[in-house]
């Protein structure tokens, strides 16, 4: 870090505007991470305020108050009260919007008893003519003892005049806003004897919050010399509150004035339709209904340009490199990994241009109030159900989508149980599998097939919300903090382009560089058991081919489908599909199918096209073309065991159909599950326990079909 950087924290009330103004400032120029060892978002960025002069950004968790009811608003306060943290800022920007000024004053004035230097953002300022609202700045300036700028995030209009002003901090008055000793003065005055060189605020601060340690300061040091129970405490909050709002009233006075005769014109309209008992939830419904096939059908174009392009990529290096181990590794391992972390990116990029424009539009938060009644009995937040619908398209967007979800606990269970609603990759199983194994027919007017479909998204669907309420009745999860629903509700507005634009490129860059890695390490690990192998019929397996070609006249194409399927069977992955056969075998499943759904642990989708690698009808099928399925389904409907059953029965459809209904058999939410709960943890507990799961339905129902 400079030592000539500026370092400057964003704070406000949630939906201020805090992040406009922070994608003013920065641009791109910023990258998302978390918290050392904890789930909440860390955002940096870096401005250039001058020719000289350069700031380092850091937009902090939106908060209602220095009283923290979550892990976020936790994370915001802590960061401002450690002088000794590299990060500590040197000045303070509280952002607020104009028409909540006085509710959004409240923060401000515990941030200025910090003695920090604190600059007042109001924020919105193009909505004042339309409001009826004027401000005297240099009178409210005087009464707030600090710098106040004017912001217009829409029309960019004092972001200057801000820099500027962060450029001077060190000039900003350090006055308090309140004399916290006037709450309790004999236990101040205590205090103040016993920690004589501790700041009283932040003595407060540890008593009567979440809290255990500021800077050097231990809450236990202090309850143990002077207790308070939790009601003198609370009567103390009070009288807190109480200072506070004398303060803000008394400066708002003759500062501050809005005409409250304005109608609640378009906005109260939009609010009487879109928060209606019945039609609020129809209109949802179809803008989430619009959405996912947006996402479904627009992302299928790049993620099939990304696909094929990353394909025709392998065979250019195929053709022009020499055969061996790197030509191996390049075309079958890198190329092919780096294309399972680039595919999923339009989906990503598509689901968060939607929640940006959500957002920004103010409905996200009548979504919010709509939903939650509903989701709260199953332990989840109205926010959870854009995860949840978002799953159907891919899990590894929705698991990304939970980011938008505060509480902790409830963030932790959607998480938990998105993967189980079916996404779009279980579809090519479902249809070959269906089309195998399911007769065709009707009962009464539906097919059989079609509902044998309709029947394993439900069973995805009711899993995730069992799952949801069994966690919630079960999961504890140590917060220290007791729960509360607050939501505002913003002003209708159009979304800022900017804001959509970076909030999507942070997030699919987040993807590719975090859960990336992951998906690329473990695919090139599957790649290797693929590819190589130690026993004889392996290293023998070219001459192997070529003696069963001559013999039964077999052309080049028949040649090379026999001899990937032989490899495959003597590799690495094969030996280990030969060797847990056993375990899967009270499924219905032989080596050959062991294999593929070892192999599908990469992917869903390789599934099929393992088993036509196994089978000898090559890796070019088109596993979602409708002859690539009739070639599969035809040889797969042929084969026996040597016993002559047939491998792929009634009974044996339904436990494979039922696996990949409930397990984890995909490694690229696995990974991003790791990076999003920031542990190995919880993505090893979703793993274990809705693939044992899956296996134990799966064994249930072969043993009752079989």
């Amino acid at each position: 870090m400079s030592k000539n950087e500026i370092k400057v924290a964003l704070i406000g009330n949630p939906n201020v505007g805090k992040t406009s103004i922070f994608n003013l400032l920065t641009g791109l120029n910023q990258h998302v991470g978390n918290y050392p060892g904890i789930t909440v978002e860390k955002k940096i960025g870096f401005c250039k305020l001058s020719q000289i002069q350069k700031a380092r950004i850091y937009d902090l968790p939106g908060t209602y108050s220095t009283n923290p009811n979550s892990l976020d608003e936790k994370v915001a306060i802590s960061c401002l009260l450690d002088k000794n943290d590299i990060d500590f800022p040197d000045v303070v920007v509280v952002v607020t919007e104009v028409e909540n000024l006085k509710q959004n004053l409240y923060l401000f004035t515990q941030i200025k008893d910090f003695a920090i230097p604190t600059i007042l953002v109001i924020n919105m300022a193009d909505r004042m003519k339309a409001r009826g609202i004027s401000i005297d700045i240099q009178a409210l300036e005087e009464k707030l003892h600090t710098k106040i700028i004017l912001v217009s995030t829409r029309k960019n209009t004092g972001i200057e005049e801000l820099k500027k002003e962060i450029i001077n901090y060190k000039k900003l008055p350090l006055n308090k806003s309140i004399d916290i000793k006037r709450i309790d003065p004999e236990y101040f005055k205590y205090l103040s004897e016993r920690f004589p060189n501790e700041d009283l605020n932040k003595l407060w601060l540890v008593i009567s919050q979440n809290f255990e340690v500021i800077d050097d300061i231990r809450k236990t040091e202090i309850q143990n010399d002077f207790v308070k129970s939790e009601n003198q405490i609370k009567r103390m909050q009070q009288r807190e509150t109480i200072l506070r709002y004398q303060l803000i009233n008394q400066s708002l006075k003759n500062t501050y004035n809005i005409n409250t005769k304005h109608s609640e014109g378009i906005q109260g309209f939009l609010d009487k339709i879109l928060l209606h008992k019945f039609w609020g939830y129809i209109i949802f419904l179809f803008i989430l209904f619009i959405i996912f096939q947006l996402i479904f059908n627009i992302s299928s174009y790049p993620m099939d340009w990304l696909d094929s392009g990353f394909g025709e990529l392998g065979k250019w290096f195929e053709k022009r490199l020499p055969e061996g181990n790197f030509t191996s590794l390049l075309v079958e391992g890198i190329i092919p990994g780096l294309g399972s972390v680039f595919v999923f990116v339009p989906q990503i990029a598509i689901l968060f241009l939607f929640i940006s424009l959500l957002e920004e539009s103010g409905y996200m938060s009548r979504v919010v109030f709509l939903m939650d009644r509903i989701m709260r009995p199953f332990g989840l937040n109205g926010k959870s159900v854009i995860p949840l619908i978002s799953g159907a398209a891919c899990a590894i967007p929705a698991v990304m989508a939970t980011r938008n979800i505060e509480n902790w606990r409830e963030r932790l269970i959607t998480i938990l149980v998105t993967p189980f609603i079916t996404c779009s990759a279980r579809l090519p199983i479902y249809l070959i599998m269906i089309k195998l194994v399911i007769p065709e027919g009707n009962f009464i007017i539906f097919g059989y097939q079609g509902l044998a479909l309709f029947l394993l998204y439900m069973a995805g669907a009711v899993m995730a919300i069992f799952s949801a309420w069994i966690l919630h009745k079960t999961l504890v999860i140590k917060e220290g903090f007791k729960q509360y629903f607050i939501i505002e509700m913003p002003t209708y507005k159009a979304p800022m382009f900017q804001n959509v634009i970076i909030n999507v490129f942070e997030k699919s860059k987040a993807f590719v560089v975090n859960a990336g890695k992951i998906i690329f390490t473990i695919t090139i690990i599957i790649w290797f058991l693929g590819s190589h192998g130690i026993s004889e019929n392996y290293k023998n397996a070219e001459k192997h081919t070529q003696e069963l070609a001559s013999k039964n006249n077999w052309d080049i194409t028949e040649q090379d489908n026999y001899l990937k399927s032989y490899k495959s069977e003597n590799s690495l992955l094969g030996n280990i599909g030969k060797t847990i056969e056993p375990v899967f075998r009270p499924l219905g499943y032989d080596w050959r199918t062991s294999i593929a759904v070892l192999g599908s642990f990469a992917a869903r989708e390789t599934f099929v096209s393992t088993l036509a690698t196994i089978y000898s009808l090559g890796t070019d099928i088109d596993i979602e073309d409708e002859e690539g399925q009739k070639t599969i389904i035809a040889r797969l409907k042929t084969e026996t065991t040597p016993n002559g059953t047939l491998v792929f029965s009634l009974a044996t459809g339904v436990s494979i159909l039922l696996f990949f209904a409930f397990a984890m058999q995909c490694i690229s939410t696995f990974a991003i599950v790791r990076k999003e709960t920031n542990s190995w943890k919880w993505a090893i507990i979703q793993w274990v326990g809705m693939t044992g799961f899956a296996y134990l339905v799966a064994f249930i129902a072969f043993q009752l079909l079989k």
